[in-house]
């Protein structure tokens, strides 16, 4: 056996914005400077823009939950400022030389906050409910296709056996869906997928009561006392308890945090940060996100995105700088590729060659065939209007993703005559369309730490939610050879051509930002931070209030 060292993956561009503008002349300080040295105790309340579909970290699917996933439940694995792993439930693990045994240590006194013992039983418990047909599809379509089966070394070590190489592995065990739920509680919940108080983990605090629509609560876990080595101090948590409160609209959040009612946010658009900068009480933090970027997915599966030329037609209708300062003034960050910005895996020789060439798009539309006009000055070809449908899940809008829709919808009209049609519905409506194949555009975000995993679960023929429609034997090839190499180089080399291909020859995606996370607080609040390499707002476990 061999020892692994340190993949570098995604690294995390976190842009630390000082607190709130000062008078004239004076400087801001870093967020929660004010809040002093560390503190034990007290009651937080902390408002969220997302209210979670599943408290259960295995089917975890939307970034805005991650930071509660990691208040209840750990994984064997975290990551560094660099992108490496680190132990977290274990003390460290090994790779065969031909990458498909993987074998950690366990920490061995590690307890679930129910009281059952975590060991290499528990660990092989959480994967084989992966095993457990239609709980999460998405995970076994991805980190887990080259599963072979877990084996229980001993009590302290458990040892993932492979069909074929897979660095992806790591990625899954060091994500929230890799988090470790207690086993007893994967027996006897009476609700399993939802999640909620019924589960038990062995992080730093423990969800005891959920109001649906309204709130979540947590409380210390006193017995704490095994955190990664760079987590920023050891033993319990410093908070009492912390509540997080869900409210939609951001203007409700920033009213929330300027009136007292919370002490922080998270989720503050553009358009009210001047609330926040203006106020030397507040302060304010900004995290890139990494994995996929913000994007529309084209779908080749019926007309009119069938055609190649309709698909580079939509794109060049879109001045995507327009729209992006329209609707956050110059806050996001234009994104050129399916990869976002911070990945070692961007291609930055794909920005600036494509997008808001007006002419280009309607000439293709009119080599395409789509030369008429209707009434409304839609294009049409025999008799039927040039009419793409977007179907957007509530539950996953995010960044006024709605608003920027519509900005859009307004522009592809104005340029191209594209009727763009925009439906913002319930998770189930929008499943079902999905699953129907009535819709031509799906817009998505992924926070995964290796873009690799985004990119298979996307783009492969045999992705979870690959919604192109596209099946292609050598882009599945390259998607593959990123999976299964530990070599650095040639990942790299696989998946620039993965995003030449899908964005240059075949103009599958319509990148448009890199998602962000802004968190606001009062600085009395401390320790606030964002993960290391996903750039999404960390865990309650370091932040304090000062008295």
């Amino acid at each position: 056996m061999r020892r692994i060292r340190p993949a570098a993956a995604v690294i995390a561009l976190t842009l630390i914005l000082t607190t709130a503008a000062c008078s004239s002349g004076s400087s801001g300080s870093t967020a929660g400077a004010e809040a002093g040295q560390p503190v034990s105790g007290g009651s937080l309340t902390w408002a969220v823009e997302t209210e979670p579909i599943t408290f259960n970290p295995h089917q975890y699917a939307q970034a805005k939950a991650r930071l509660l996933v990691w208040n209840t439940f750990e994984a064997l694995l975290t990551h560094d400022s660099r992108g490496g792993h680190l132990p977290w439930l274990s003390t460290g693990h090994e790779v065969s030389a031909d990458g498909k045994i993987y074998t950690f240590k366990l920490r061995t006194d590690v307890s679930f906050s129910d009281g059952t013992k975590f060991d290499a039983a528990a660990v092989k418990a959480n994967v084989d409910q992966f095993l457990v047909e239609g709980y999460n599809p998405t995970v076994l379509a991805v980190q887990l296709r080259n599963l072979d089966r877990v084996e229980v070394v001993d009590p302290a070590t458990v040892a993932f056996h492979l069909k074929q190489p897979d660095v992806l592995l790591l990625d899954f065990l060091s994500s929230p869906q890799g988090a470790q739920v207690s086993p007893k509680s994967l027996k006897e919940a009476k609700n399993l997928k939802a999640g909620g108080p019924e589960l038990a983990g062995t992080g730093p605090f423990i969800l005891d009561r959920y109001t649906a629509g309204q709130e979540v609560h947590f409380t210390r876990n006193p017995a704490y006392n095994w955190a990664p080595a760079n987590a920023g101090h050891t033993g319990p948590a410093y908070l009492d308890e912390i509540t997080y409160r869900f409210l939609k609209e951001s203007s409700v959040r920033v009213g929330a945090l300027t009136s007292g009612q919370v002490q922080v946010i998270e989720g503050v658009p553009a358009t009210d940060e001047a609330l926040i900068t203006a106020n030397r009480q507040l302060s304010l933090q900004r995290g890139l996100n990494s994995g996929s970027a913000y994007s529309y997915y084209l779908n080749t599966a019926h007309a009119p995105f069938d055609d190649l030329r309709v698909r580079q037609a939509f794109r060049e209708a879109v001045d995507v700088e327009a729209v992006l300062t329209g609707v956050y003034r110059g806050s996001a960050t234009r994104a050129w590729s399916v990869i976002g910005p911070t990945s070692p895996f961007y291609d930055s020789t794909l920005e600036k060659t494509y997008s808001g060439d007006t002419a280009k798009a309607n000439r293709l539309l009119d080599e395409a065939g789509w030369t008429a006009r209707d009434a409304e000055g839609f294009r049409t070809k025999d008799g039927k209007r040039l009419t793409v449908r977007l179907v957007q899940s509530a539950p996953f809008v995010r960044d006024r993703r709605d608003v920027l829709a519509q900005a859009v919808q307004a522009a592809v009209k104005q340029s191209a005559g594209i009727d763009l049609n925009v439906a913002l519905v319930d998770q189930g409506t929008a499943t079902k369309a999905l699953a129907d194949g009535e819709y031509e555009v799906f817009d998505n975000s992924r926070a995964d730490t290796d873009a690799g995993a985004a990119l298979n679960l996307l783009l492969h023929s045999g992705g979870a939610i690959n919604r192109t429609g596209l099946k292609d034997p050598a882009l599945d090839k390259l998607l593959e050879e990123g999976q299964a190499s530990g070599d650095q180089a040639k990942r790299l080399a696989a998946y620039q051509q993965v995003q030449k291909l899908v964005i240059t020859d075949q103009a599958l995606i319509l990148p448009l930002y890199a998602p962000a996370d802004q968190v606001a607080s009062a600085t009395t609040v401390g320790g606030l931070s964002f993960e290391p390499t996903a750039g999404v707002p960390g865990s309650a476990y370091n932040v304090w209030l000062s008295k």
